[in-house]
């Protein structure tokens, strides 16, 4: 039986904003990553992808709160843990985090050797400098990185150059899970090329266990990930393998945000762009029944009243939907 690297168990996180307004951006989400396997998390601008993200690491501070659920990394249940143990024995170790924007997470004036210091030292302050910048050179050796970064600023590099040396910070420490939040966003086609290809060599040297991509293209995770989550207003909507989710996805936001985008994968370059009408609802008052149902084509009246559970149709595959599989099909087939 394969090693799960990570759990996460009916977790739900809030906002409480400046007014004392509950913003529930993760909703009762729950997902599970074998060792040697990325999960893709797919999603429109302010579904919930970077807060899930940040509550994977089990460190709140807000406005972000943690209401319940539980996160295990290799066995280990993370909930509850004080924040300084958090921080100290879990972050960077267990698992890392690279951040959406990550190119502007570096300071712009302290070089590249120091940022992995920092990480070093915030775990085992008896670090030498030698022993930092050999652990360091050795690092981005493998990862095929030059030397010579270490010693430079951050506006001496390249936006691929930045965001490869990014990871290799968020690396240092060998985590076991790694959560790529939309890593190659903002970058050229080439530079994409080779952040994706760093990332694969880091899951595929067994450096890392297990990867969460995130991104708001969904067919990017096709050529990145073996399972994908798709989420919309803070919940799952659907889960399958990269395959199914790309070429035969269930639900209808999953089947509106493939056919809103440009796809290059053969069988799906002649597919006519429609785009999804509306906008997501309001998390700090979602409506009682599902959240896409104001723009959904498929929308039933119960669909507005009822709140809808995933529902398991195989292995590893499951969508939030009150019509059948079947029913889904037969529509999609027939354009209604």
């Amino acid at each position: 039986m394969a090693r799960v690297m990570l759990e996460v168990r009916d977790l739900t996180t809030k906002y409480i904003t400046r007014y004392k307004e509950d913003v529930y951006a993760v909703d009762h989400v729950s997902l599970k990553i074998e060792e040697g396997k990325t999960l893709g998390i797919a999603g429109e601008s302010g579904c919930g992808k970077s807060t899930l993200a940040l509550s994977l690491m089990g460190y709140y501070f807000p406005p972000l709160h943690y209401m319940s659920g539980e996160i295990i990394i290799d066995g280990q249940n993370i909930t509850g843990m004080k924040p300084d143990d958090v921080r100290k024995s879990i972050l960077g170790r267990e698992i890392a985090y690279i951040p959406q924007a990550a190119m502007n997470a570096l300071n712009p004036t302290r070089k590249v050797i120091d940022f992995i210091g920092d990480v070093v030292r915030a775990h085992d302050p008896t670090w030498t400098k030698k022993m930092i910048y050999d652990h360091a050179r050795s690092l981005f050796e493998r990862l095929g990185l030059p030397a010579e970064v270490l010693q430079k600023y951050p506006v001496e590099l390249s936006g691929g150059m930045k965001q490869r040396t990014v990871i290799a910070v968020a690396v240092t420490l060998t985590p076991k899970v790694l959560i790529a939040d939309e890593p190659s966003s903002a970058l050229d086609v080439t530079s994409q090329k080779m952040v994706i290809k760093m990332l694969r060599d880091l899951m595929e040297s067994g450096f890392i266990k297990a990867m969460i991509f995130i991104t708001h293209e969904l067919p990017l995770l096709y050529n990145v990930a073996d399972d994908i989550m798709v989420m919309y207003a803070g919940q799952i909507v659907e889960s399958a393998s990269a395959k199914q989710a790309v070429f035969d996805p269930l639900h209808p936001y999953s089947k509106g945000l493939m056919g809103s985008i440009i796809v290059p994968e053969s069988g799906l370059r002649n597919v006519k762009l429609v785009a999804i009408p509306g906008a997501p609802p309001n998390l700090k008052n979602p409506p009682p029944g599902c959240r896409f149902a104001e723009r959904c084509k498929y929308v039933q009246a119960e669909c507005k009243v009822t709140s809808v559970p995933l529902y398991e149709v195989g292995y590893n595959r499951a969508y939030r939907c009150i019509l059948s599989e079947t029913e889904l099909r037969r529509a999609y087939e027939h354009g209604e």
